[in-house]
């Protein structure tokens, strides 16, 4: 895909959506790093009605402490993994207290030293919160990526390594959030809406027949 595409395709999608951002409700980089804790295989609907309940209970690192695992665990019973994902959020807490004062920190190596931060929670903090042109590359972009041929790879950090080159730097700090709801409500896994899509006479995918989509 060359450059004149690539730029058409970021344009078209800041043309429908100017100012894209997450899903998940948060009011702090900290709200937004559990959230994104609490994610990992579990839908941005089911974390904002768990945190909901646990972000009123506590909204800070000594808050969170304070609540204990126990508590926290009840808080978020109905996510997947909650059991890993509590023992997680009070460590990350713990550790947030003792070497970053509390607060979020703003690099990658600090966020990825985390209990339960891998790189992909690391660049949606990095992203969201703090503004940098990160891309975390989850299943909806890596598959956005691969199928528009904006920027092919079999890993999802070679994805990422590839849309870092290949996104003009105008859009780069939005494109995060361009791809992933691109992916998650018309570039959709099993019937991707096609006939509908606003970028599909730029994208490379070879079956554009569409049809009825079903639910990931």
């Amino acid at each position: 895909m060359n450059l004149s595409t690539r730029r058409d395709l970021f344009e078209r999608l800041r043309a429908a959506n100017p100012h894209p951002t997450t899903e998940l409700i948060y009011a702090s980089p900290f709200e937004l790093l559990i959230a994104v804790l609490l994610s990992a295989q579990a839908t941005d609907k089911s974390v904002n009605r768990a945190t909901a309940g646990l972000f009123a209970a506590a909204n800070t690192p000594a808050a969170m402490l304070a609540l204990g695992e126990a508590g926290v665990r009840e808080h978020i019973r109905s996510i997947g993994l909650f059991n890993t994902k509590a023992r997680n959020i009070i460590a990350t807490c713990q550790r947030l207290i003792e070497h970053h004062a509390g607060e979020v920190p703003r690099t990658r190596a600090a966020l990825e030293a985390l209990p339960g931060v891998g790189r992909k929670t690391a660049n949606v903090v990095l992203n969201t919160a703090f503004g940098e042109p990160t891309m975390a590359v989850d299943t909806h972009i890596f598959r956005v990526a691969n199928r528009t041929g904006l920027a092919p790879g079999r890993t999802p950090l070679a994805v990422e390594r590839g849309l870092l080159e290949q996104v003009p730097e105008p859009y780069l700090r939005d494109a995060h959030h361009w791809l992933i709801l691109h992916g998650r409500y018309t570039c959709t896994a099993r019937a991707p809406r096609c006939p509908t899509c606003p970028i599909a006479d730029l994208c490379e995918y070879s079956d554009k027949s569409g049809g009825v989509n079903h639910e990931e």
